[in-house]
């Protein structure tokens, strides 16, 4: 009886036991974890008061002369074309020209049958012959009839008879000589000539073909000139003022144009023809907005062709030392336009720009110097004071625009 007690005490201080133990190895437990991650963190710390540069891509800006242009679709049109067609009714005797050939200007493209012609023209001068004998024979009588009147044997009405019958004689013969210049005119339509040099299409006529005087007949032959050439193009009209400023502006000569050829290249002036802005319209088409021009360029290569589809470029003028980056470089947010630069302590630096005029791959700026260091590649990962290692970047398109301009700096 007396053991139960006993027993009763020593399950309840086993048990007081291992509760104690309990609670003080959960409590070193906590204060073990709690040390450890406080280890971490410190570590954290250091390495962030010591984060890598960020490699980037890096541009100078550089100040070039930049062209202001305009850019637009062009057709090339002859500046002369002309149907030819027969003044005449004859036959074809002579054929002196092939398809497509190309001609000089004067040169003889047929010859008419002008056997009736010529008999006119022989008949006119032999009619201008007999009068001129005429006349010759009237002034004789206009000498003798003078003579007698002074020794008293005629009257004075005598000698004027004489005199009207010289004058009309007179009058004759000039009728006679219109007419042989009628004849000969006559005549020249027996030939067909080229009015200026050109190329010829496709001809109508063969040898012993009826030709007929009639401005509804089908042509013989067209010819197109093709040196000097023309291009028409249109421009908006909100480019109206610009291009009249231009004009203006411009030698007397006209404002400068290009175009690019068939075959050609893009910003290459070995491929660019360079030509004259010789006509602006005097309205604007209220239909579709826009300004009518047309340029003058020489061919004498043959390059443009009537009818061809081609890209006009006209300079309006010239930004001088104008300050350049690469438009891939630009930040847009909104309406803010920045760049990413190196500063001197190899750190970032977020510059507010304005985007003036772009072109090509690079881009007019102000709020940038000459010379700064552009971040082009790796721009989308930097914040202001993050540190930078830079490199060239692998776009270079100063290059071509150096070229064009004549004025890299």
């Amino acid at each position: 009886m007396r053991s139960k007690p006993l027993v009763l005490s020593l399950i309840v201080i086993a048990v007081a036991g291992v509760g104690w133990w309990w609670t003080q190895t959960r409590a070193n437990g906590v204060e073990g974890t709690a040390s450890g991650a406080s280890a971490p963190a410190a570590g954290a710390s250091g390495s962030a008061k010591a984060v890598p540069p960020q490699l980037v891509g890096v541009w100078k800006a550089k100040t070039l002369d930049v062209p202001v242009s305009i850019e637009a679709s062009g057709t090339v049109a002859a500046l002369a074309t002309v149907d030819l067609r027969a003044q005449t009714t004859s036959t074809v005797r002579e054929r002196l020209i092939k398809d497509g050939e190309m001609v000089r200007k004067g040169q003889a493209l047929f010859r008419f049958d002008d056997r009736a012609d010529r008999a006119n023209l022989e008949k006119a001068r032999a009619q201008l012959a007999r009068d001129r004998a005429q006349l010759a024979d009237a002034e004789r009588q206009l000498k003798r009839a003078e003579d007698l009147k002074a020794q008293g044997f005629v009257a004075q009405n005598a000698v004027d008879t004489a005199l009207a019958n010289v004058e009309a004689q007179r009058a004759l013969v000039q009728s006679d000589e219109a007419a042989i210049q009628a004849a000969q005119v006559q005549l020249s339509y027996n030939e067909l000539r080229a009015p200026f040099a050109g190329r010829a299409g496709m001809v109508n006529a063969v040898p012993g073909a009826l030709v007929q005087a009639n401005a509804s007949a089908t042509p013989l032959v067209s010819i197109a000139q093709l040196d000097p050439i023309g291009v028409s193009f249109v421009v908006p009209e909100t480019q109206l003022n610009a291009v009249l400023a231009a004009t203006r502006g411009s030698k007397a000569e006209g404002l400068e144009a290009q175009v690019i050829p068939a075959g050609g290249k893009a910003g290459k002036d070995a491929d660019a023809l360079k030509g004259r802005v010789s006509f602006v319209d005097n309205l604007v088409d209220p239909s579709t907005g826009t300004l009518k021009l047309r340029a003058d360029f020489g061919n004498d290569k043959h390059l443009l062709w009537p009818g061809q589809y081609v890209r006009v470029k006209m300079v309006l003028r010239t930004l001088k030392d104008a300050v350049v980056v690469p438009q891939a470089a630009i930040i847009q947010r909104g309406n803010e336009r920045s760049v990413y630069v190196v500063a001197e302590d190899k750190t970032a630096v977020q510059k507010t720009v304005q985007t003036r005029y772009p072109f090509g791959d690079l881009v007019v700026v102000e709020g940038l110097q000459a010379g700064e260091q552009v971040v082009l590649d790796g721009k989308q990962n930097l914040r202001p004071g993050t540190p930078l290692k830079t490199q060239q970047a692998a776009l270079n398109p100063a290059a071509p625009v150096a070229a064009a301009s004549g004025a890299s700096k």
